[in-house]
């Protein structure tokens, strides 16, 4: 197996200067290369903190955090790191630095010295894969916060990682911003081969995903393919995670008697499973 990140045995605490506060321990996880992987958990699960672990905007206290064989603690690797993975945060208004949207995706890449032709060709290969390429001599500031968050994430496309670490892009969006920043996460994945780390609340974006990772209190509770994890409805409410609409449909069907299975997410599917069943129970 192909591993861009490796995550061994981790421990991470915050010193506040009064008591320090434990937020992973022993926490071990690798990140196979091309992969979707989407990381649930309640608010002070570790999420964020495990997402900045991920390029080195936070350094494990014990064990290891591998990029590509590269370990984030060295600081010799710390600029080659941060190529291979780059991060995409909650708030798209904090990662915009510039007035008119192709100086914004031009930042990085003229940060690592490239020349002006490799930067101009490398801003527009990236607002095109998100789909923001005519909106290059606008203003971001004018964007609605769908397109100033798919600007971010062109900005970070335009440094060439190969791997994406999002941290909850789309918690600040309304219902067309998320479809939005979805779809080209996807896209992203799927016909860029770029390995995707998307921490989200939000369970239509985790049924996309290859894997699911549940963090609670630190520690990884589940770690499966969507359709397993979301099939564990119990420990997810009881942790105070929602489980996607059909999911939960199917849940209140089967603990109401119903002969059914659980282990569908798709609207389509969900509406076979049903009909199939109850078709079955009067025939």
């Amino acid at each position: 197996m192909d591993n861009i990140i490796e995550i061994q045995n981790i421990g991470f605490e915050y010193d506040d200067g009064e008591r320090k506060k434990t937020v992973l321990e022993n926490l071990s996880l690798n990140i196979e290369r091309g992969s979707f992987t989407v990381i649930l958990g309640h608010n002070g699960s570790g999420k964020s903190t495990l997402a900045k672990l991920m390029n080195g905007l936070n350094k494990p206290n014990s064990g290891k955090v591998l990029v590509d064989g590269m370990d984030t603690a060295d600081t010799e690797t710390e600029i080659e790191i941060k190529r291979r993975v780059g991060m995409v945060f909650q708030n798209p208004d904090n990662q915009l630095v510039a007035s008119i949207v192709e100086e914004d995706v031009a930042f990085g890449p003229e940060n690592l010295g490239l020349s002006p032709e490799e930067s101009r060709a490398r801003v527009d290969e990236a607002l095109k894969a998100v789909g923001m390429y005519e909106f290059r001599q606008k203003s971001p500031h004018h964007l609605s916060g769908g397109q100033k968050q798919r600007i971010a994430i062109a900005g970070v496309i335009a440094m060439k990682p190969e791997c994406i670490v999002l941290d909850e892009p789309t918690a600040m969006l309304d219902p067309k911003g998320r479809a939005e920043i979805l779809k080209t996460i996807l896209k992203l994945n799927r016909e860029h081969h770029i390995t995707i780390v998307l921490i989200t609340h939000f369970m239509e974006e985790a049924e996309q995903a290859d894997r699911v990772l549940v963090l609670h209190k630190g520690a990884i509770l589940a770690d499966a393919a969507p359709k397993t994890v979301f099939n564990q409805v119990d420990m997810l409410k009881q942790v105070g995670l929602d489980v996607p609409q059909t999911t939960e449909l199917l849940f209140q069907l089967r603990s109401g008697g119903a002969d059914i299975s659980t282990d569908v997410l798709s609207v389509e599917d969900t509406a076979e499973t049903i009909a199939r069943c109850f078709f079955l129970e009067e025939n």
